[in-house]
């Protein structure tokens, strides 16, 4: 991206300076959940799953009625699984929160930690010396 200033530069002589040379350098990268079409898609999954709830619980109130009145086996069967699909796609709503969480954090997983090891590299003898070196030190600290 161009620097709208970069004509001033030119003008004067003037070379940008080392803040700005860094700041380029370190600019952020955009999560993956900040596309316009994944957040497009997600802001359409959640409307249709919450519309889905919505409607699920207006049948479940009407289906109720049905077998309350009725007071017949299969309405109240119907019903129940009415109530389980109604629950399922209340934790799709939940599942979508997750997925969306899980993209960005793919990238935290795939970037390099650091890791150190120490190592001494020396015979035992250089070790016990070492240690009894230390020991002093803490002693005198202690004093």
């Amino acid at each position: 991206m161009a620097n709208p200033y970069d004509g001033l530069n030119d003008a004067f002589g003037n070379e940008p300076s080392e803040l700005a040379k860094h700041v380029e350098s370190v600019k952020p990268k955009l999560k993956k959940t900040d596309s316009p079409d994944i957040q497009q898609d997600y802001e359409m999954s959640r409307a249709q799953l919450h519309n889905l709830v919505m409607k699920g619980q207006e049948a479940v109130d009407g289906i109720l009625e049905v077998a309350q009145a009725s007071d017949h086996p299969r309405a109240y069967e119907v019903a129940g699984q009415l109530i389980k699909n109604v629950g399922d796609v209340a934790d799709k709503l939940i599942d979508l929160q997750k997925k969306m969480k899980d993209l960005d954090e793919d990238e935290k997983k795939n970037s390099p930690s650091t890791v150190n090891n120490t190592m001494f590299i020396g015979s035992t003898a250089d070790l016990q010396k070492m240690l009894k070196q230390q020991k002093e030190i803490n002693k005198k600290d202690k004093k």
